[in-house]
Protein backbone atom coordinates (compact mmCIF):
# COMPACT_ATOMS: atom_id res chain seq x y z
CA UNK A 1 0.00 0.00 0.00
CA UNK A 2 2.97 2.23 0.84
CA UNK A 3 4.72 1.29 -2.14
CA UNK A 4 1.61 2.62 -4.10
CA UNK A 5 0.63 4.94 -2.63
CA UNK A 6 4.26 6.55 -3.66
CA UNK A 7 4.72 5.66 -6.40
CA UNK A 8 0.82 7.50 -7.86
CA UNK A 9 2.10 10.45 -5.76
CA UNK A 10 3.35 12.09 -8.39
CA UNK A 11 -0.44 11.82 -10.99
CA UNK A 12 -2.50 14.30 -8.03
CA UNK A 13 -6.07 14.65 -8.92
CA UNK A 14 -5.06 18.07 -9.72
CA UNK A 15 -2.21 20.36 -10.82
CA UNK A 16 -0.43 23.31 -8.55
CA UNK A 17 -3.19 25.49 -7.61
CA UNK A 18 -3.83 28.12 -4.56
CA UNK A 19 -4.41 25.11 -2.12
CA UNK A 20 -2.79 22.21 -4.34
CA UNK A 21 0.47 22.04 -3.40
CA UNK A 22 0.30 24.68 -1.11
CA UNK A 23 0.00 25.33 2.40
CA UNK A 24 -2.98 26.85 4.16
CA UNK A 25 -3.57 28.08 7.23
CA UNK A 26 -6.93 28.13 9.12
CA UNK A 27 -7.86 31.57 10.34
CA UNK A 28 -10.18 32.07 12.98
CA UNK A 29 -10.20 36.37 13.15
CA UNK A 30 -13.02 35.70 15.92
CA UNK A 31 -11.45 37.73 19.01
CA UNK A 32 -13.26 40.94 20.31
CA UNK A 33 -13.35 43.10 22.64
CA UNK A 34 -15.36 45.55 24.56
CA UNK A 35 -14.58 48.93 22.97
CA UNK A 36 -13.24 47.79 19.63
CA UNK A 37 -16.91 48.83 17.69
CA UNK A 38 -17.45 45.38 16.49
CA UNK A 39 -21.17 44.70 16.26
CA UNK A 40 -20.81 41.62 18.88
CA UNK A 41 -19.92 43.91 21.44
CA UNK A 42 -18.68 41.18 23.63
CA UNK A 43 -15.07 39.97 25.03
CA UNK A 44 -15.61 37.16 21.81
CA UNK A 45 -13.97 33.93 22.67
CA UNK A 46 -11.42 35.99 25.20
CA UNK A 47 -13.87 35.24 28.05
CA UNK A 48 -16.37 32.87 29.08
CA UNK A 49 -19.01 35.93 30.40
CA UNK A 50 -18.29 37.94 27.67
CA UNK A 51 -19.59 40.94 29.59
CA UNK A 52 -16.35 41.40 31.44
CA UNK A 53 -12.67 41.29 30.54
CA UNK A 54 -10.67 37.73 30.62
CA UNK A 55 -9.18 37.10 33.80
CA UNK A 56 -7.82 33.57 35.23
CA UNK A 57 -11.34 33.31 36.32
CA UNK A 58 -12.82 34.26 33.26
CA UNK A 59 -11.41 32.91 30.24
CA UNK A 60 -11.86 30.50 27.16
CA UNK A 61 -7.35 31.10 26.17
CA UNK A 62 -5.10 28.32 27.31
CA UNK A 63 -2.01 30.51 25.60
CA UNK A 64 -0.96 34.15 25.15
CA UNK A 65 -0.61 36.17 22.56
CA UNK A 66 2.82 38.01 21.67
CA UNK A 67 0.72 41.51 21.02
CA UNK A 68 3.62 43.85 20.51
CA UNK A 69 2.96 44.34 16.91
CA UNK A 70 -0.22 45.24 17.52
CA UNK A 71 -0.81 49.51 17.72
CA UNK A 72 -4.12 48.97 19.46
CA UNK A 73 -4.84 46.75 22.22
CA UNK A 74 -7.72 46.15 25.12
CA UNK A 75 -6.71 45.66 29.12
CA UNK A 76 -8.07 43.06 30.89
CA UNK A 77 -7.92 41.63 34.23
CA UNK A 78 -5.14 39.52 34.58
CA UNK A 79 -2.23 40.48 36.52
CA UNK A 80 1.00 42.41 34.64
CA UNK A 81 2.75 40.31 32.14
CA UNK A 82 6.08 38.81 34.32
CA UNK A 83 7.93 41.95 32.37
CA UNK A 84 5.70 44.33 34.31
CA UNK A 85 4.06 45.56 31.18
CA UNK A 86 -0.25 45.44 31.57
CA UNK A 87 -1.71 42.33 30.24
CA UNK A 88 -3.77 43.56 27.05
CA UNK A 89 -5.23 41.56 23.92
CA UNK A 90 -6.25 42.48 20.68
CA UNK A 91 -9.14 42.35 18.52
CA UNK A 92 -9.62 40.93 15.52
CA UNK A 93 -12.03 43.32 14.58
CA UNK A 94 -9.01 46.08 14.25
CA UNK A 95 -8.12 45.88 10.33
CA UNK A 96 -4.21 46.30 12.02
CA UNK A 97 -4.55 43.50 13.53
CA UNK A 98 -5.97 41.11 10.63
CA UNK A 99 -2.76 43.43 8.49
CA UNK A 100 -0.53 42.10 10.87
CA UNK A 101 -1.64 38.59 10.58
CA UNK A 102 -1.85 38.46 6.98
CA UNK A 103 1.69 40.29 6.89
CA UNK A 104 3.27 37.75 8.96
CA UNK A 105 2.16 34.78 6.38
CA UNK A 106 3.78 36.71 3.67
CA UNK A 107 7.11 37.12 5.63
CA UNK A 108 7.06 33.50 6.14
CA UNK A 109 5.54 32.30 2.96
CA UNK A 110 2.10 30.87 3.94
CA UNK A 111 0.22 30.59 1.19
CA UNK A 112 -3.40 30.73 2.09
CA UNK A 113 -5.22 31.46 4.45
CA UNK A 114 -8.88 29.47 5.03
CA UNK A 115 -11.58 32.29 6.58
CA UNK A 116 -13.50 30.11 9.17
CA UNK A 117 -17.14 31.26 8.59
CA UNK A 118 -19.85 29.51 11.40
CA UNK A 119 -23.34 29.67 10.76
CA UNK A 120 -24.06 33.71 10.17
CA UNK A 121 -27.61 33.93 10.76
CA UNK A 122 -27.20 34.84 14.55
CA UNK A 123 -25.96 37.49 16.47
CA UNK A 124 -22.37 36.52 15.43
CA UNK A 125 -23.35 37.57 11.79
CA UNK A 126 -22.63 41.08 11.43
CA UNK A 127 -19.14 40.90 12.71
CA UNK A 128 -18.28 37.58 10.50
CA UNK A 129 -19.43 39.84 7.30
CA UNK A 130 -17.53 42.10 8.31
CA UNK A 131 -14.45 40.22 9.19
CA UNK A 132 -14.73 38.61 5.66
CA UNK A 133 -14.21 42.14 4.27
CA UNK A 134 -11.01 42.87 6.63
CA UNK A 135 -9.48 39.49 5.63
CA UNK A 136 -9.89 40.01 1.96
CA UNK A 137 -8.26 43.87 2.49
CA UNK A 138 -5.32 42.14 4.06
CA UNK A 139 -5.00 39.84 2.26
CA UNK A 140 -4.92 42.33 -0.76
CA UNK A 141 -2.74 44.20 0.23
CA UNK A 142 -0.03 41.24 1.28
CA UNK A 143 -0.31 39.27 -1.66
CA UNK A 144 -1.87 36.04 0.30
CA UNK A 145 -4.85 34.11 -1.16
CA UNK A 146 -7.69 33.48 1.22
CA UNK A 147 -11.00 30.83 1.00
CA UNK A 148 -14.46 30.83 2.85
CA UNK A 149 -14.00 27.77 4.62
CA UNK A 150 -17.81 27.03 6.58
CA UNK A 151 -18.05 25.40 9.72
CA UNK A 152 -21.42 23.73 10.28
CA UNK A 153 -21.17 23.81 13.56
CA UNK A 154 -24.59 23.54 15.84
CA UNK A 155 -26.35 25.65 12.24
CA UNK A 156 -29.21 23.21 12.48
CA UNK A 157 -30.57 25.13 8.99
CA UNK A 158 -27.34 25.02 7.21
CA UNK A 159 -29.22 23.25 4.37
CA UNK A 160 -30.99 26.79 2.80
CA UNK A 161 -28.82 29.20 4.57
CA UNK A 162 -25.18 28.12 3.38
CA UNK A 163 -26.83 28.24 0.14
CA UNK A 164 -28.53 31.84 0.50
CA UNK A 165 -25.36 33.34 2.05
CA UNK A 166 -22.80 32.33 -0.65
CA UNK A 167 -24.92 33.62 -2.97
CA UNK A 168 -26.13 37.00 -1.35
CA UNK A 169 -22.89 37.92 0.61
CA UNK A 170 -19.73 35.60 0.50
CA UNK A 171 -19.30 34.79 -3.75
CA UNK A 172 -18.80 38.14 -4.01
CA UNK A 173 -15.36 38.19 -2.30
CA UNK A 174 -14.58 35.66 -5.26
CA UNK A 175 -13.86 39.04 -7.41
CA UNK A 176 -11.03 39.26 -5.72
CA UNK A 177 -7.93 38.62 -7.12
CA UNK A 178 -6.75 37.09 -3.92
CA UNK A 179 -9.63 34.64 -3.76
CA UNK A 180 -8.39 30.95 -3.66
CA UNK A 181 -8.66 29.31 -7.04
CA UNK A 182 -8.01 25.96 -8.25
CA UNK A 183 -8.32 23.55 -11.20
CA UNK A 184 -10.10 27.35 -12.34
CA UNK A 185 -12.75 27.63 -9.89
CA UNK A 186 -13.21 29.29 -6.34
CA UNK A 187 -12.18 27.21 -3.42
CA UNK A 188 -14.82 26.75 -0.92
CA UNK A 189 -14.52 24.36 2.23
CA UNK A 190 -17.24 22.85 4.37
CA UNK A 191 -15.90 21.50 7.97
CA UNK A 192 -18.55 19.12 9.89
CA UNK A 193 -20.42 16.66 7.63
CA UNK A 194 -20.71 13.26 9.11
CA UNK A 195 -19.07 14.24 12.75
CA UNK A 196 -20.10 11.81 15.46
CA UNK A 197 -21.12 14.04 18.16
CA UNK A 198 -24.20 16.31 18.87
CA UNK A 199 -22.62 19.27 17.32
CA UNK A 200 -23.26 18.39 13.79
CA UNK A 201 -25.99 15.59 13.61
CA UNK A 202 -26.92 15.54 10.46
CA UNK A 203 -28.09 12.88 8.13
CA UNK A 204 -26.12 12.59 4.86
CA UNK A 205 -28.99 13.54 2.23
CA UNK A 206 -28.76 17.03 3.22
CA UNK A 207 -24.94 17.28 3.47
CA UNK A 208 -24.26 15.93 -0.04
CA UNK A 209 -27.28 18.34 -1.76
CA UNK A 210 -25.19 21.05 -0.18
CA UNK A 211 -21.47 19.55 -1.73
CA UNK A 212 -23.69 19.02 -4.94
CA UNK A 213 -24.92 22.13 -4.88
CA UNK A 214 -21.77 24.12 -4.68
CA UNK A 215 -19.84 22.10 -7.34
CA UNK A 216 -23.49 23.07 -9.66
CA UNK A 217 -22.12 26.71 -8.90
CA UNK A 218 -18.96 25.96 -10.25
CA UNK A 219 -16.69 26.11 -6.87
CA UNK A 220 -13.74 23.30 -6.01
CA UNK A 221 -15.19 21.79 -2.66
CA UNK A 222 -13.15 20.81 0.17
CA UNK A 223 -14.48 19.01 3.16
CA UNK A 224 -13.25 18.88 6.80
CA UNK A 225 -13.99 15.50 7.47
CA UNK A 226 -13.66 12.86 10.47
CA UNK A 227 -10.51 11.91 10.59
CA UNK A 228 -11.80 7.96 10.28
CA UNK A 229 -14.09 9.31 7.69
CA UNK A 230 -12.89 6.16 5.06
CA UNK A 231 -13.96 3.70 7.33
CA UNK A 232 -16.89 5.72 8.85
CA UNK A 233 -16.00 4.41 12.36
CA UNK A 234 -14.95 6.71 15.49
CA UNK A 235 -15.74 10.48 15.32
CA UNK A 236 -17.44 9.37 11.74
CA UNK A 237 -20.69 8.69 11.33
CA UNK A 238 -21.51 5.23 9.39
CA UNK A 239 -22.92 6.40 5.68
CA UNK A 240 -21.12 9.24 5.14
CA UNK A 241 -18.83 7.59 1.98
CA UNK A 242 -20.52 9.29 -0.58
CA UNK A 243 -20.77 12.40 0.88
CA UNK A 244 -17.45 12.31 1.35
CA UNK A 245 -15.90 11.12 -1.72
CA UNK A 246 -18.65 13.96 -3.31
CA UNK A 247 -15.39 16.76 -2.64
CA UNK A 248 -13.16 17.60 -4.63
CA UNK A 249 -10.27 17.37 -1.70
CA UNK A 250 -10.56 15.63 1.71
CA UNK A 251 -9.05 17.10 4.91
CA UNK A 252 -9.61 14.99 8.22
CA UNK A 253 -9.31 16.59 11.45
CA UNK A 254 -6.49 16.12 13.63
CA UNK A 255 -6.37 18.25 17.06
CA UNK A 256 -7.07 15.73 19.69
CA UNK A 257 -5.95 13.06 17.85
CA UNK A 258 -2.30 13.15 17.87
CA UNK A 259 0.34 14.97 21.00
CA UNK A 260 3.77 13.42 20.03
CA UNK A 261 5.87 11.96 17.34
CA UNK A 262 5.21 8.45 17.85
CA UNK A 263 1.28 9.31 17.56
CA UNK A 264 2.21 11.10 14.10
CA UNK A 265 4.26 7.97 13.05
CA UNK A 266 1.60 5.60 13.81
CA UNK A 267 -1.46 7.99 12.27
CA UNK A 268 1.17 7.95 9.18
CA UNK A 269 1.14 4.28 8.78
CA UNK A 270 -2.58 3.32 9.80
CA UNK A 271 -4.69 6.49 8.96
CA UNK A 272 -2.72 8.97 6.01
CA UNK A 273 -1.12 6.36 3.77
CA UNK A 274 -4.44 4.37 3.15
CA UNK A 275 -6.56 7.71 3.05
CA UNK A 276 -3.91 8.67 0.21
CA UNK A 277 -4.76 5.70 -1.49
CA UNK A 278 -8.34 5.84 -1.16
CA UNK A 279 -8.08 9.79 -2.85
CA UNK A 280 -5.98 8.65 -5.48
CA UNK A 281 -8.70 5.89 -6.65
CA UNK A 282 -11.40 8.35 -6.22
CA UNK A 283 -9.64 11.15 -7.94
CA UNK A 284 -9.71 13.50 -4.76
CA UNK A 285 -6.98 15.98 -3.76
CA UNK A 286 -5.93 15.26 -0.02
CA UNK A 287 -4.95 17.84 2.47
CA UNK A 288 -3.93 16.33 6.01
CA UNK A 289 -3.68 18.43 9.23
CA UNK A 290 -0.36 19.66 10.66
CA UNK A 291 -0.64 21.24 14.31
CA UNK A 292 2.04 22.58 16.19
CA UNK A 293 0.59 21.12 19.17
CA UNK A 294 -1.03 22.27 22.30
CA UNK A 295 1.10 24.48 24.30
CA UNK A 296 -0.85 23.78 28.07
CA UNK A 297 -0.54 20.04 27.61
CA UNK A 298 3.27 20.68 26.56
CA UNK A 299 2.91 19.14 23.04
CA UNK A 300 4.84 20.85 21.09
CA UNK A 301 8.47 19.90 22.05
CA UNK A 302 10.32 23.10 19.78
CA UNK A 303 8.67 21.85 16.92
CA UNK A 304 10.00 18.53 16.43
CA UNK A 305 6.04 17.63 16.54
CA UNK A 306 5.09 19.92 13.60
CA UNK A 307 7.97 18.88 11.61
CA UNK A 308 7.71 15.09 11.99
CA UNK A 309 4.24 15.90 10.81
CA UNK A 310 5.23 17.90 7.62
CA UNK A 311 7.97 14.72 6.84
CA UNK A 312 5.09 12.61 6.96
CA UNK A 313 3.25 14.33 5.02
CA UNK A 314 5.45 15.20 2.01
CA UNK A 315 6.71 11.82 1.78
CA UNK A 316 3.07 11.12 1.62
CA UNK A 317 2.79 12.56 -1.40
CA UNK A 318 -0.22 14.40 -0.23
CA UNK A 319 -1.54 17.33 -2.41
CA UNK A 320 -1.57 20.13 0.43
CA UNK A 321 -1.17 20.61 3.89
CA UNK A 322 -3.45 21.94 6.43
CA UNK A 323 -2.38 23.91 9.39
CA UNK A 324 -4.83 23.75 12.48
CA UNK A 325 -4.84 26.87 13.20
CA UNK A 326 -3.30 30.18 12.77
CA UNK A 327 -4.65 32.41 15.31
CA UNK A 328 -6.39 29.51 18.03
CA UNK A 329 -5.12 30.54 21.18
CA UNK A 330 -8.33 28.49 22.27
CA UNK A 331 -6.88 25.09 21.97
CA UNK A 332 -3.34 26.61 22.04
CA UNK A 333 -2.24 24.99 18.64
CA UNK A 334 -2.23 28.63 17.37
CA UNK A 335 1.42 29.36 15.02
CA UNK A 336 0.51 32.83 15.44
CA UNK A 337 2.98 34.74 17.79
CA UNK A 338 2.88 34.21 21.22
CA UNK A 339 4.94 34.46 24.23
CA UNK A 340 8.02 33.75 24.39
CA UNK A 341 8.79 33.23 28.01
CA UNK A 342 7.37 33.86 31.39
CA UNK A 343 7.71 37.46 31.15
CA UNK A 344 5.75 37.65 28.31
CA UNK A 345 2.57 35.86 30.26
CA UNK A 346 0.23 37.33 33.19
CA UNK A 347 1.96 36.45 36.25
CA UNK A 348 -1.68 35.10 37.43
CA UNK A 349 -2.60 33.05 34.39
CA UNK A 350 -1.33 30.11 35.38
CA UNK A 351 -0.56 29.57 31.17
CA UNK A 352 2.53 28.06 29.54
CA UNK A 353 5.48 30.30 26.89
CA UNK A 354 6.84 28.34 24.39
CA UNK A 355 10.35 27.87 26.10
CA UNK A 356 8.22 25.49 28.46
CA UNK A 357 10.24 22.86 27.91
CA UNK A 358 13.46 24.59 28.40
CA UNK A 359 14.24 25.35 24.52
CA UNK A 360 14.15 29.33 23.69
CA UNK A 361 11.38 29.70 20.98
CA UNK A 362 11.53 33.18 19.44
CA UNK A 363 7.61 34.40 18.79
CA UNK A 364 7.31 33.92 15.31
CA UNK A 365 8.93 29.97 15.47
CA UNK A 366 6.35 28.30 14.25
CA UNK A 367 5.39 30.59 11.49
CA UNK A 368 9.09 30.06 10.04
CA UNK A 369 8.43 26.10 11.03
CA UNK A 370 5.54 26.04 9.03
CA UNK A 371 7.30 28.51 5.72
CA UNK A 372 9.43 25.36 5.65
CA UNK A 373 6.98 22.77 5.79
CA UNK A 374 5.24 24.54 2.78
CA UNK A 375 9.41 24.78 1.20
CA UNK A 376 9.69 20.90 1.51
CA UNK A 377 5.94 20.78 0.28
Amino acid sequence: QLASALTSAASAASPPGDVVGKITVGYQGWFACIGDGAPINTWWHWSANGGQPPSPSNTTIVAWPDTREYTRTYPTAYANLGNGQPATLFSSYDQQTVDTHFRWMRENNIDTAALQRFNPFGAEGPTRDAMAAKVRTAAEANGRKFYIMYDVSDWANFQSEIKTDWTSKMKAHTASPMYAMQNGKPVVCIWGFGFNDNQRPFPPAPCLDVVNWFKSQGCYVIGGVPTYWRQGINDSRPGFSEVYHAFNMISPWMVGRIGNVADTDRFYTNVNVPDQADCNANGIDYQPCVLPGDVKSRQRAHGDFMWRQFYNMVRLGAQGIYISMFDEYNEGNQIAKSAETLAMVPTNSGMLALDEDGTRCSSDYYLRLTGDGGRML
